[in-house]
């Protein structure tokens, strides 16, 4: 017959609260959005919104959940993440290399500084009718302006990475007698891959939002933003903020895969 120690009671004790507090932890993302669909909920409920512009959250989430499953937003949806991937890869393939390269030369890169900061600065909206006499309204225009306020993004945090490379580990690779290309590979690439990612997810976004903004105003037959705009101008609001909703998941659900690939590939969280 097992004896019952008052240790290994404690150690029981303590393992079930332990599970019980993880348990409460990983609830814990689920209160802000639970609390907003209560407000929201009190809001229509209690009249302070009329319910024909801002319509109860179930009736809006049912909405969401149809539209999403085969329904009229499913479409829309993969279109916009399309036109989104499509000018993000652009905007990565052209922008960090060139970051890099920059980022290698400091005089390069302050010979260019002002250009990149003072576009980087402009509202990438403010440019739609520019790119709209260069490619009309075809989905090119969509793409090439996202790609646009993306590859700024890119371009400025893979210099700012490489730029900011720990002097240490560079002088530490030369008296090992490393060649520039040797520093540049396996010490530059690499230290500026933290600073890269934060251009990657801001990049993402970016390209989201411009998307978005684009099928909005730019003689858009489909896409989220489309479906924003047409379902405001017929007054069909529980599909507006059911495309909103959704625009939110697909940004939520990108910066998330970009965060879980950071981690996974910048393991050492540049320490």
């Amino acid at each position: 017959m097992n004896a019952t120690t008052p240790w290994s009671v404690a150690q029981t004790e303590g393992a079930a609260l332990s599970t019980r507090k993880g348990d409460l932890a990983r609830l814990l993302p689920l209160v802000g959005p639970l609390f907003l669909i209560v407000i929201w909920d009190l809001v229509v409920r209690f009249g302070l919104i009329k319910a024909i512009l801002l319509p109860p959250p179930t009736d809006t989430i049912a909405t969401l959940i149809l539209g999403m499953l085969g329904g009229p937003l499913l479409y829309d949806f993969w279109v916009t993440l399309y036109r989104t991937l499509v000018a993000f890869g652009i905007a990565v393939l052209l922008g960090m290399p060139l970051g890099i390269a920059l980022g290698s030369n400091e005089r390069a890169y302050r010979s260019v500084e002002f250009v990149i900061d003072f576009f980087r600065s402009t509202p990438a909206s403010a440019l739609i009718p520019l790119f709209l006499l260069i490619f009309g309204t075809s989905d090119v225009n969509k793409i090439a302006i996202a790609c646009f306020g993306a590859w700024l993004l890119v371009v400025f945090n893979c210099a700012y990475g490489v730029i900011n490379a720990r002097k240490q580990r560079i002088a530490a690779a030369k008296v090992m007698g490393a060649s520039r290309w040797q520093i540049f590979k396996d010490v530059l690439v690499w230290e500026s891959l933290q600073a890269s990612f934060v251009g990657l997810r801001s990049a993402v976004s970016m390209a989201l939002v411009i998307v978005v903004v684009a099928e909005m105003f730019i003689g858009s037959e489909s896409g989220l933003g489309h479906k924003i705009i047409n379902a405001q101008q017929v007054m069909n609001t529980k599909m507006m903020y059911a495309a909103i909703m959704s625009a939110g998941i697909l940004g939520y659900a990108l910066n998330v895969a970009f965060l879980a690939l950071e981690r996974k590939i910048v393991h050492w969280s540049g320490r």
